[in-house]
């Protein structure tokens, strides 16, 4: 992220790209209260178990926990509550057609904060079986080794 801009990730989903291959990913807007967006900011926040779905022609995130936010004076919303995230109506249409194939589902990558405003990074995800995870941690365990190589070559 440009960090001129203001650009900053607060969460990331590390176990998506473990459990997931991700095919397309797309920027959305979330609909927050005030107090989340500050809880937010804190990293107050976890998208362990989030997953979005395209509901009636609007994508909503479910099972982000966003922790009340401590100093908030008005009674803080539900930290399970589903959030609509803002997306253009194409995009939305292609949300639609690729959640409608088997398997696919709509996970969140990351959070961050552009132009102050939070964004979510979704991605079109289809599940790993085991064996694609071992062969994953093996591709990444074989470009280490070579990487190391090459260092020791360069020297």
């Amino acid at each position: 992220m440009d960090k001129r801009r203001g650009d900053k990730v607060v969460l990331r989903n590390r176990r998506a790209r473990h459990d997931y291959f991700i095919s397309d990913t797309y920027e959305a807007g979330m609909v927050l209260v005030g107090s989340e967006v500050k809880s937010i900011r804190d990293s107050r926040a976890n998208l362990q178990d989030a997953y979005a779905r395209v509901v009636d022609g609007e994508v909503w995130l479910y099972g982000m926990h966003v922790a009340p936010y401590p100093f908030a004076h008005t009674d803080p919303p539900d930290p399970m509550r589903r959030r609509k995230l803002l997306l253009h109506r194409k995009e939305i249409i292609e949300l639609t057609r690729a959640t409608d194939e088997k398997g696919f589902t709509l996970i969140p990558l990351e959070v961050y904060f552009d132009d102050g405003r939070a964004k979510v990074r979704l991605g079109v995800a289809k599940g790993k079986a085991h064996y694609d995870k071992r062969q994953s941690m093996a591709a990444r365990d074989a470009q280490r080794e070579a990487e190391r190589a090459m260092k020791g070559w360069r020297e």
